[in-house]
């Protein structure tokens, strides 16, 4: 069993086998009390791309999940010419120029402090350095005053209590999660409204009253930033490192063209939104199957992105699966730019510290994105001399496989 495999069975050990077996009954699939699967890229495209046809804010979709606690306005629940105007006057805010420079400033030291911490040989863990990097950009992005890791670190397990309320089974939040999640969101809308008032352009909140967003609005961004944004990041950065080093495509500093590539090819893999939901408006057709106003669709994004096979970043995607992990058409992700920013110079932190070698790794549970409860490795370039990272990098693996979570050393060797 693959690692990747190990850890959507780890989070969610009845409901990821359920969602496999789906995906070899065909590419719509109607499923008594769950709705309407689509399996297929293709198909699923054609549902996001259509925002008359499938929306967010019905019965079953994810507006009735989040409305309670974000409110009415977050663009993630919002359909029609409402939700168009919000997107035009938020289309600036994270362009990949100023999101860059935002995770170059943000990032500086907590990245000085992890390629330190490699450079030792000591062992470090990937899990918990990718939680207190993406609790430093999403502290700057609300208007947070914070600046030790510990904070950043706290921050980050405030979001994952409330995304771990959730399930791939969950249709709406009860009550006293409403209360709770509104307990932990309710001062980082208090730290956002002021950052709001404030008006100082350099930052993300002043930058969306430049904008015209109102300051309801912003807040309600901020809200789902800290909740959508947050855990994609910190969980993805482990796993796209231990994809390199399982498929023995771990090399010293990659040239940007394949670091781009394999992103793009574990973030397939991974598949870090693995459903997406959308709720039928009017009657219309999927894959050649009928549905009514009313039904529920479950796009299984991870059966669509798995289709393509094992991981190999040098395989191009087709068109209709590129970047469907962050949606598409009228609700693809905004915060895409920064989420690559961060995860371009986090990664590349890394690499730049091979060879590497997984020294413990296990899976996380009960957690709704699946991801590993820790990932340490070692650079061994230190114990090698400068001239490591020359030559060819070849896969050694020593006791068992590195599928049974053995240890996986990456030796040197030049040609």
């Amino acid at each position: 069993m693959n690692w990747e495999r190990r850890l959507y069975l780890a989070a969610h050990p009845v409901a990821y086998p359920l969602l496999r077996g789906l995906a070899r009954r065909g590419p719509v699939v109607r499923v008594p009390g769950v709705g309407v699967v689509v399996n297929d890229a293709a198909v699923a495209r054609g549902v996001l791309m259509d925002g008359e046809t499938f929306r967010k804010d019905g019965p079953g979709s994810p507006g009735e999940l989040w409305t309670p606690v974000l409110g009415p306005s977050v663009l993630l629940n919002m359909e029609g010419e409402a939700h168009r105007a919000l997107r035009r006057r938020l289309t600036d805010l994270f362009t990949p120029a100023y999101a860059d420079e935002l995770c170059g400033r943000v990032l500086a030291a907590p990245l000085d402090r992890l390629r330190d911490r490699l450079a030792s040989g000591a062992p470090v863990d990937l899990v918990d350095a990718a939680r207190v990097l993406a609790g430093a950009v999403i502290s700057e992005v609300i208007g947070l005053d914070l600046a030790a890791e510990g904070e950043f670190r706290r921050l980050f397990e405030r979001g994952e209590r409330i995304v771990a309320m959730v399930s791939l089974r969950t249709r709406r939040l009860s009550p006293a999660q409403i209360r709770r999640a509104r307990a932990v969101l309710d001062p980082l809308g208090d730290a956002a409204a002021k950052s709001y008032a404030a008006g100082d352009e350099t930052t993300v909140m002043g930058r969306m009253r430049t904008l015209g967003l109102s300051a309801d609005e912003a807040r309600g961004a901020a809200g789902a930033f800290f909740l959508t944004g947050t855990e994609t990041v910190a969980t993805f950065v482990p796993r796209v490192v231990a994809l390199l080093a399982d498929s023995g495509r771990l090399a010293g500093a990659p040239a940007d063209g394949f670091l781009d590539r394999a992103i793009d090819e574990a973030m397939r893999v991974t598949t870090p939104t693995p459903v997406m939901l959308r709720s039928v408006h009017r009657a219309a057709e999927i894959g050649g199957a009928p549905v009514r106003p009313g039904d529920r669709i479950l796009i299984a994004t991870h059966n669509c992105c798995r289709a393509l096979g094992p991981f190999d970043p040098d395989r191009p995607h087709p068109p209709e699966l590129r970047r469907l992990w962050f949606g598409a058409g009228p609700h693809f992700c905004i915060g895409y730019p920064l989420a690559m920013a961060q995860i371009r110079r986090v990664v590349r932190t890394v690499l730049d510290a091979t060879p590497l070698r997984i020294v413990e790794r296990s899976a996380a549970r009960g957690v709704l994105i699946p991801t590993y409860r820790h990932l340490s490795v070692r650079s061994e370039a230190r114990r090698r001399g400068d001239g490591a990272g020359a030559g060819v990098v070849t896969l050694v693996r020593r006791g068992r496989s590195a599928e049974s979570g053995a240890d996986t050393t990456f030796e040197e060797r030049t040609p």
